[in-house]
Protein backbone atom coordinates (compact mmCIF):
# COMPACT_ATOMS: atom_id res chain seq x y z
CA UNK A 1 0.00 0.00 0.00
CA UNK A 2 0.92 3.36 -0.84
CA UNK A 3 -0.30 6.63 0.96
CA UNK A 4 -0.21 9.79 -0.59
CA UNK A 5 -0.75 13.42 0.50
CA UNK A 6 -0.28 16.59 -1.07
CA UNK A 7 0.40 19.77 0.13
CA UNK A 8 1.14 23.70 -1.42
CA UNK A 9 -1.85 24.72 -2.63
CA UNK A 10 -3.55 27.97 -1.95
CA UNK A 11 -4.54 31.67 -3.68
CA UNK A 12 -2.13 32.90 -5.64
CA UNK A 13 -3.15 35.99 -8.31
CA UNK A 14 -2.24 35.73 -12.15
CA UNK A 15 1.32 35.12 -12.98
CA UNK A 16 1.91 34.25 -9.41
CA UNK A 17 3.94 31.09 -8.20
CA UNK A 18 2.86 27.96 -6.02
CA UNK A 19 5.02 24.38 -5.37
CA UNK A 20 2.80 21.74 -5.08
CA UNK A 21 4.29 18.62 -2.69
CA UNK A 22 3.05 15.18 -2.57
CA UNK A 23 4.82 12.90 0.23
CA UNK A 24 4.55 9.36 0.15
CA UNK A 25 4.49 6.95 2.78
CA UNK A 26 4.46 2.97 2.63
CA UNK A 27 6.15 0.75 0.02
CA UNK A 28 9.33 1.59 -1.61
CA UNK A 29 8.61 5.34 -3.11
CA UNK A 30 11.52 4.38 -5.81
CA UNK A 31 9.42 1.52 -7.52
CA UNK A 32 6.45 4.15 -8.69
CA UNK A 33 5.90 6.19 -11.36
CA UNK A 34 4.41 9.38 -10.35
CA UNK A 35 1.74 11.86 -11.99
CA UNK A 36 -0.23 15.09 -11.09
CA UNK A 37 -3.61 15.43 -12.38
CA UNK A 38 -6.36 18.37 -11.88
CA UNK A 39 -9.99 19.01 -12.02
CA UNK A 40 -11.61 22.05 -12.31
CA UNK A 41 -15.35 22.02 -10.86
CA UNK A 42 -17.76 20.57 -13.58
CA UNK A 43 -14.55 19.43 -15.52
CA UNK A 44 -13.01 15.96 -15.80
CA UNK A 45 -9.90 15.09 -14.24
CA UNK A 46 -7.33 15.89 -16.43
CA UNK A 47 -3.17 14.82 -16.81
CA UNK A 48 -0.68 17.38 -15.70
CA UNK A 49 2.69 15.89 -15.35
CA UNK A 50 4.24 12.26 -14.91
CA UNK A 51 7.43 11.61 -13.88
CA UNK A 52 9.42 7.93 -14.16
CA UNK A 53 10.91 5.94 -11.18
CA UNK A 54 14.05 7.95 -11.18
CA UNK A 55 13.26 11.12 -12.61
CA UNK A 56 14.65 10.50 -15.88
CA UNK A 57 11.60 11.03 -17.60
CA UNK A 58 9.26 13.34 -17.35
CA UNK A 59 6.06 14.73 -19.67
CA UNK A 60 3.75 17.73 -19.44
CA UNK A 61 0.73 18.43 -20.39
CA UNK A 62 0.70 20.81 -23.55
CA UNK A 63 -1.38 23.03 -21.73
CA UNK A 64 1.06 23.88 -18.69
CA UNK A 65 4.19 23.67 -20.79
CA UNK A 66 6.98 25.42 -20.25
CA UNK A 67 5.03 26.68 -17.16
CA UNK A 68 5.18 23.55 -14.77
CA UNK A 69 8.08 21.37 -13.70
CA UNK A 70 7.44 17.91 -11.79
CA UNK A 71 10.27 16.72 -10.06
CA UNK A 72 11.18 14.25 -7.22
CA UNK A 73 13.32 13.27 -4.42
CA UNK A 74 13.72 10.20 -3.74
CA UNK A 75 15.68 10.66 -0.22
CA UNK A 76 12.49 12.23 1.09
CA UNK A 77 10.06 10.21 -0.76
CA UNK A 78 8.37 13.21 -2.55
CA UNK A 79 7.26 14.55 -6.00
CA UNK A 80 6.89 18.34 -6.90
CA UNK A 81 5.30 20.39 -9.34
CA UNK A 82 6.30 23.77 -9.82
CA UNK A 83 3.71 26.15 -11.28
CA UNK A 84 4.67 29.80 -12.41
CA UNK A 85 3.13 31.83 -14.45
CA UNK A 86 -0.41 30.63 -13.05
CA UNK A 87 -3.21 31.64 -14.44
CA UNK A 88 -7.13 31.91 -13.68
CA UNK A 89 -7.90 28.83 -15.88
CA UNK A 90 -5.07 26.31 -13.92
CA UNK A 91 -7.89 26.38 -11.02
CA UNK A 92 -8.50 22.85 -9.70
CA UNK A 93 -7.99 20.68 -7.17
CA UNK A 94 -4.64 19.21 -7.90
CA UNK A 95 -4.24 15.38 -7.01
CA UNK A 96 -1.08 13.29 -7.20
CA UNK A 97 -1.00 9.45 -8.36
CA UNK A 98 1.00 6.23 -8.49
CA UNK A 99 1.13 3.64 -10.13
CA UNK A 100 3.54 0.52 -10.29
CA UNK A 101 4.90 0.94 -13.54
CA UNK A 102 6.68 3.29 -16.51
CA UNK A 103 5.24 6.89 -16.90
CA UNK A 104 1.15 7.07 -18.36
CA UNK A 105 -1.43 10.14 -18.87
CA UNK A 106 -4.40 8.09 -18.27
CA UNK A 107 -5.57 8.70 -14.70
CA UNK A 108 -7.18 5.17 -14.88
CA UNK A 109 -3.71 3.34 -15.37
CA UNK A 110 -3.05 4.79 -11.53
CA UNK A 111 -3.21 2.62 -8.86
CA UNK A 112 -2.70 4.91 -5.56
CA UNK A 113 -3.90 8.89 -5.27
CA UNK A 114 -4.14 11.61 -2.82
CA UNK A 115 -6.84 13.47 -1.39
CA UNK A 116 -6.05 16.46 -3.55
CA UNK A 117 -4.87 20.40 -2.68
CA UNK A 118 -7.03 23.11 -3.93
CA UNK A 119 -4.88 25.48 -6.25
CA UNK A 120 -7.12 29.12 -6.98
CA UNK A 121 -5.92 31.74 -8.75
CA UNK A 122 -7.47 35.12 -9.03
CA UNK A 123 -7.65 37.27 -12.27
Amino acid sequence: QVQLIESGGGLVQAGGSLRLSCVSSGRTFSIYAMGWFRQAPGKEREFVATISRDGGTNYVADSVKGRFTVSRDSAKNTMYLQMNSLKPEDTAVYYCAARDGSTHIRGIQYDYWGQGTQVTVSS
